[in-house]
């Protein structure tokens, strides 16, 4: 059982915490159990399109290499088909700088989650601005999901413990970095199988605690992918190259919107991929233990189709 209550006394203990709005406790979810057991297999969820930015979804196994640090791989496991259960973050900018779109942004994030959740999957909504709000707890009941997406508010101030950071709470600020932490770190790191956030956003961040490389590693460590739709008010600042430095180095793509309209258009590719994957797995060549960043590329046979994959991994610590 997940502990919401155990959640935030985790957090902070740890110097950077969620409030907690109506807590939920989930269903821990069945899970593979030769994931765990095999620790050493390397997993990716590749994501192929061809030029003209379609899904390739006839690609056999020997289409693929796999490289690590530069060293090709042999490739020990291959799916077309993912079966494992993806574990899903939504995040929400909060920020002043989204008040014009909020009402956007929540109709098409629940839309997008009725679309791409199946059976054995969950979800968990984060929003973020001055404070980190965990709306709701991973769950697979899309109208909990629903309804917490539905709470989000701009800048609300919910009582709870909030984030500590250089600018004061009661003055603003976007905690944006300190928000995916926290959801790679104290939520994603105990969940097996497939892990995505997707972040509906400016990439504008102010306050927060922890620096841009501290949240990619933190998504690295956990494997999980990071898409941002990155969304913006002319009148306010956004950083595009915030947002792709997030998602390219975690394997998830940024797709920046001019407006409000293109919104439901970016959370159906992002749906398509989540759901157009292969899965190709490795064991490493290099066997030691020494907990360092090992950079992976994975390629086609076919030079001109694009892959979108995780760029790397931590190994283990002995």
């Amino acid at each position: 059982m997940r502990s919401a209550s155990k959640f935030a006394s985790t957090l902070v203990a740890s110097g950077l915490a969620l409030s907690l709005v109506a807590p939920v406790v989930a269903q821990e979810p069945a899970q593979d159990p030769t994931l765990k057991a095999t620790v050493n297999l390397v997993n990716l969820f590749a994501t192929v399109r061809d030029k003209s930015k379609r899904i390739v979804g006839d690609l056999i196994q020997e289409d693929f290499k796999v490289y690590e640090d530069n060293h090709e791989q042999k490739i020990a496991f291959f799916s077309k088909e993912v079966t494992l259960p993806l574990t899903l973050g939504l995040l929400i900018d909060t920020s002043g700088s989204e008040r014009n779109r909020l009402g956007a942004e929540q109709e098409a994030a629940t839309r997008f989650l009725e679309r791409v959740m199946r059976k054995g999957d969950e979800a968990m909504v984060i929003s973020f601005d001055f404070d980190v709000d965990l709306l709701q707890d991973f769950t697979d009941d899309r109208a909990q999901i629903a309804r917490a997406i539905n709470k989000a508010r701009i800048g609300a101030v919910t009582g709870g413990v909030m984030t500590p950071g250089p600018i004061p709470s009661n003055i603003g600020g976007t905690h944006f970095y300190d928000a995916v932490y926290l959801a790679c770190n104290e939520k994603l790191a105990t969940e097996a199988g497939r892990k995505a956030l997707v972040i509906v956003t400016d990439a504008q961040d102010e306050g927060s605690k922890l620096k841009l490389e501290e949240a990619i590693e933190a998504a690295q460590r956990t494997d999980t992918v990071v898409h941002v739709l990155l969304i913006h008010d002319p009148g306010f600042s956004w950083r595009p190259d915030v947002a792709k430095k997030l998602s390219d180095e975690t394997g998830g793509r940024t797709i920046e919107l001019s407006s409000e309209k293109k919104l439901m258009e970016a959370f159906d590719q992002i749906s398509e991929e989540l759901r157009s994957q292969y899965t190709v797995g490795y064991y490493p060549a290099n066997p030691v233990k020494d907990g360092k960043f090992r950079k992976i590329r994975v390629a086609t046979t076919n030079k001109e189709y694009k892959i979108l994959a995780r760029k790397g991994y931590y190994a283990p610590q002995s």
